[in-house]
C-alpha cells in the first residue's frame, strides 16, 4: 500500500478536533461535530469543507482549449473564459476514467480539477493524445480546495471581500490578505455555494478566515461524511461508485455532459453506439419505506428476481430515511414509484424506486 498523502491544513483540522480516514490515497477529515449536524448546517446555514485532495492539472499551449474539447466529453464551445464546466474523460469503450471540472482560463490554458486518485490517469490520457506544443502538467499541490456551501455562503465570502456575484459555474481570480484565490460558483452539495482554490502553501490564511466567518454565520466545519450524505441526497455521482471504467455516462444519466454534435472526444464511437441501442442499465434512486440503512453493492430485487445493485447508500438526514443510488436493468420493466426490496445482510428492506434528486437543488 502506498503512503498516504497529506493536505496543507491537516494540523488545523487536528486542532479543531477532526476525525480522519483515508480517501483516494489521502488522509482526510471525516467529521468534526458529527456528520448529521454538519449535513444539517450545510442545508440550513453554511458548511466549510476542505477538499484539497482533489487533483489539479493544467493544459497549456496554442489550441489548448480546442485540444481539451476534442478529448473530454462536454462541449467547451458552450462556455468561454471565466466559466467552468463539468465534463468526463472516457476510455475507448465508453467507460469513465474520471469526471472532473474544466476551468476555461483562456484559449491557450485550461485548468482541470479531477478526482484525487484519478489525476495521474487523466494526465496520462491527455498527454498521450496531445499535439506538439500542448503540455499537460500535474499540479496537484499548486492549490488547496475549500468549499463553502449553504444558504449563507454568499454572506461568508462577501464579509471577507471575496467575489460572489458570478453566475453558476462562473469563476473569478481574486486575493485574500495577499493570497491568490480562485473562486467558483460551484459545489457538490446541491446548495448555493462556492469552491475556493487558494495557493497551497498559503491556504491556512484563507482557511482560518473562513472558519471564523462560518462560525459567526452559525455554520459548521464539515468533513467527507457530510459531503457524501449531501451529494447522495442530490443523486450526484461519485467516481468508483456511479461512474467507473465499466460504468458509462449514459448508464449514470450523465449524457447531458456529452457534446454529442462534436466530431471527436474520447469514447465517442462507443457512446454513440450505446446511445443508439439504449444503455443496458440506468442509475435510479431508492428510498426505504421503513427502517433500514442502505449501503453500496447490495442486490436490488423485484420479487425473487435480481434487477440491479446499489452503488451508494446512506441515511438521509434531510428525509430521515435510508436512501441509495442503484444501477437497475433497463429491461426490468419497473417504473418510478414501484416497490422493490434490497437485501441488507439477509434482511429484505422495502424501498420505492424514485428519480433523483431526493431533495430539491438550490445551486442557482
Amino acid at each position: 500500500m502506498s503512503e498516504l498523502q497529506h493536505g496543507p491544513l491537516e494540523d488545523r483540522h487536528r486542532e479543531l478536533g477532526a476525525s480522519f480516514a483515508e480517501f483516494g490515497g489521502w488522509l482526510m477529515p471525516v467529521s468534526y461535530a458529527g456528520t448529521v449536524a454538519e449535513h444539517n448546517a450545510t442545508r440550513s446555514t453554511v458548511g466549510l469543507f476542505d477538499v484539497s485532495h482533489l487533483g489539479k492539472a493544467t493544459v497549456r499551449g496554442p489550441g489548448a482549449a480546442a485540444f481539451v474539447n476534442a478529448t473530454l466529453t462536454n462541449d467547451l464551445t458552450r462556455i468561454g473564459p471565466g466559466k467552468a464546466q463539468y465534463t468526463l474523460c472516457c476510455n475507448e469503450s465508453g467507460g469513465v476514467i474520471d469526471d472532473l471540472i474544466a476551468y476555461y482560463i483562456a484559449d491557450d490554458e485550461i485548468f482541470l480539477v479531477p478526482n484525487a486518485a484519478n489525476t495521474a490517469a487523466v494526465v496520462a490520457a491527455l498527454t498521450e493524445a496531445a499535439p506538439a506544443g500542448v503540455a499537460i502538467t500535474d499540479e496537484h499541490r499548486s492549490r488547496a480546495v475549500l468549499a463553502v456551501q449553504g444558504p449563507r455562503s454568499t454572506e461568508v465570502l462577501a464579509g471577507l471581500g471575496l467575489p460572489t456575484e458570478m453566475d453558476y459555474m462562473g469563476f473569478a481570480d481574486a486575493s485574500y490578505a495577499g493570497v491568490p484565490v480562485r473562486v467558483c460558483r460551484s459545489g457538490y452539495t446541491g446548495e448555493h455555494g462556492y469552491e475556493l482554490l487558494p495557493e497551497w502553501e498559503a491556504a491556512a490564511v484563507v482557511f482560518d478566515a473562513l472558519v471564523a466567518a462560518v462560525s459567526q454565520a452559525g455554520g459548521e466545519l464539515a468533513g467527507l461524511g457530510a459531503r457524501d450524505t449531501l451529494r447522495t441526497e442530490m443523486g450526484y455521482p461519485l467516481h468508483g461508485h456511479e461512474l467507473s471504467p465499466e460504468i458509462s455516462p449514459l448508464q449514470a444519466r450523465c449524457g447531458w455532459a456529452i457534446g454529442w454534435q462534436k466530431p471527436a472526444f474520447f469514447g465517442r464511437e462507443a457512446l454513440l453506439a450505446e446511445k443508439a441501442a439504449g444503455p443496458a442499465r440506468l442509475l435510479r434512486g431508492l428510498r426505504a419505506t421503513g427502517r433500514g440503512v442502505l449501503r453500496a453493492e447490495l442486490a436490488v430485487l423485484d420479487g425473487d428476481r435480481q434487477v440491479g445493485v446499489t452503488t451508494s447508500g446512506t441515511f438521509s438526514p434531510t428525509l430521515k430515511a435510508g436512501i441509495a443510488l442503484a444501477l437497475i436493468d433497463a429491461d426490468a420493466g419497473i417504473d418510478d414509484g414501484a416497490l422493490v426490496t434490497v437485501d441488507v445482510r439477509g434482511r429484505a428492506v422495502e424501498c420505492q424506486l424514485v428519480r433523483p434528486p431526493f431533495v430539491t437543488a438550490k445551486t442557482r
